[in-house]
């Protein structure tokens, strides 16, 4: 007979609530660390999908995640004549508040070198990729539009012939993908206001910031695609003997956004989850030694019968790992169910589990520690008290 399960069964509803109890804090530990995995896979989204070798940025920078990037609106064409380069192509990214139907949009606006880039690399949930340079877009749908959507972008309508799901930038914005030269269009769009009131200032029309880089430039990037087998160094060599252009890989786009963008919000999630972690064990050990101080009764009991102390010692092990076991199962049954509706991405990956599940069974049997001591005090006379 198992004694831990018999008692269990007589207070069923007892151990159900404190698994519940457990189940949020389970829930609310797998939340923090699945915000965190879905906030890198949203920032790494076009880095992995866009299929670049390399990135070149405006000097001096890391761009155009990082930090902003402005290049010169040749640099494709300079890029493209050195020997191992097999193709290239323009890159534009802006985020953009827009209206729509007396709704406030917002959408992180992409520009692809239409016809080199029509994005194929974008995976459609309906609709298709662009097939004409001019106004038209593919949306995702965290944006609040719809396939056949006309929504006025600048001066320009853009119709939606594409949709997507869980292509977003960092901040969590649907991308709105139209080409390259309509990103630039919404860009620098001004009123004509604006244009003639800047019309009116001293120095109009030059510039002096002495850089190579015109002022209204908005192409953030050139990404390359190496000839096979291309001397990738010697390439990166040519373009940073410019002295105008950074050289990125994706590997270094990947590190940057890691260890430098991210890498505060890893350490603040990180001590989050901490402090979640040694709640739950506050509240497993308090339950357990409260659980323990009800039976000394039946425990005194076992004793006079002539029960041995690893009988004691197992039931109440025993039970704090079942509260463990439940809390993680009903945890992740909560996270399945709420996480979804959430509006960032939260990923839930088996080997994050895996860790919480060993986090889970250690912080138990260190729980069961406390209860195990003060029945092991107890005493069989005590069953006349």
């Amino acid at each position: 007979m198992n004694i831990a399960l018999k008692d269990i069964r007589q207070n069923l509803g007892r151990f159900l609530m404190t698994a519940a109890g457990v189940a949020f804090l389970v829930t609310a530990s797998i939340g923090m660390i699945g915000l965190y995995r879905g906030i890198v896979q949203d920032a790494l989204v076009i880095i992995d999908q866009v299929g670049a070798d390399l990135w070149v940025v405006q000097g001096g920078r890391s761009g155009p995640f990082s930090e902003s990037s402005a290049i010169s609106s040749d640099m494709d064409r300079r890029v493209a004549g050195i020997a191992g380069v097999a193709g290239v192509r323009r890159f534009v990214q802006i985020s953009q508040q827009f209206s729509f139907r007396g709704r406030e949009l917002r959408a992180s606006i992409t520009g692809l070198d239409f016809p080199k880039d029509r994005g194929q690399w974008v995976p459609l949930t309906v609709g298709r990729h662009l097939e004409n340079g001019h106004f038209e877009a593919i949306a995702d749908a965290s944006i609040g539009l719809a396939l056949g959507d006309q929504v006025q972008l600048g001066q320009d309508d853009f119709t939606i012939v594409g949709m997507s799901r869980g292509m977003v930038d960092m901040s969590g914005d649907g991308l709105l993908i139209v080409t390259v030269n309509d990103a630039m269009a919404i860009a620098q769009r001004r009123t004509s206001e604006e244009v003639l009131l800047a019309r009116t200032q001293p120095g109009y029309g030059q510039s002096t910031s002495g850089s190579s880089v015109q002022q209204d430039s908005k192409i953030a990037a050139t990404l390359v695609t190496l000839e096979q087998g291309a001397d990738e160094k010697a390439v990166r060599a040519a373009i940073m003997a410019w002295g105008d252009a950074n050289v990125l890989s994706e590997a270094d786009q990947q590190n940057l956004l890691l260890n430098q963008r991210l890498w505060r919000l890893r350490v603040q999630i990180l001590a989050f989850t901490t402090v979640l972690m040694l709640v739950m064990a506050i509240v497993v050990s308090l339950i357990i030694y409260m659980l323990t101080m009800e039976k000394r009764h039946q425990i005194a009991m076992l004793k006079l019968i002539g029960a041995r102390n690893a009988v004691i010692v197992g039931m109440i092990a025993q039970q704090s790992f079942l509260i463990g076991a439940g809390g993680l199962v009903l945890g992740l049954l909560l996270s399945q169910l709420i996480f979804p509706y959430f509006p960032r991405r939260v990923v839930i990956d088996l080997p994050d589990i895996g860790m919480l599940a060993i986090a889970m069974a250690v912080i138990c049997g260190l729980a069961s520690l406390l209860g195990i001591s003060r029945a092991l005090k107890v005493r069989a006379q005590e069953i006349l008290s």
